[in-house]
């Protein structure tokens, strides 16, 4: 298996699907050892992305509208390095360490999604990386 090829094996035989790393500079997952996404197929799958600045600061400490935005604006950065943006997510993963915060997630996807609206799980969890931070999305989008 060469480097940066995914192999998936099915009844037929091995599937070589090509990956390849979604790039920020500056990279604020960098810290943590975490890629910020991946291209594949003419998808993207991105990592978790929560409140944290290009420089890897905190942002909005106890201010769940402030992180939500600056979360919204991460993956929109992220989506874009990988050549799609917001209106191309098909599926989102988001997680809350409040479930209280739910109705102004749902005013959040009327904000920076439009209809069809990606599929969506929603947790709440008891913490997540950071203890300050209350909201974190994995997306899924089409490429392009």
């Amino acid at each position: 298996m060469g480097h940066g090829t995914l192999y998936a094996q099915r009844r037929s035989g091995w599937l070589n699907m090509s990956a390849e790393p979604i790039h920020l500079d500056p990279d604020p997952l960098a810290t943590y050892c975490i890629s910020p996404g991946f291209k594949a197929n003419g998808m993207l799958y991105l990592s978790g992305h929560a409140a944290i600045s290009e420089s890897g600061e905190l942002i909005g400490v106890d201010d769940f509208d402030a992180q939500a935005r600056a979360t919204f604006e991460s993956l929109q950065r992220t989506l874009q390095a990988g050549g799609s943006d917001l209106s191309k997510v098909i599926k989102v993963t988001i997680y809350l360490t409040d479930m209280s915060h739910f109705e102004k997630i749902v005013a959040l996807r009327q904000q920076w999604f439009s209809a069809p609206y990606p599929a969506d799980t929603i947790v709440e969890v008891n913490a997540l990386a950071l203890p300050e931070l209350m909201i974190e999305i994995e997306a899924i989008a089409v490429e392009g």
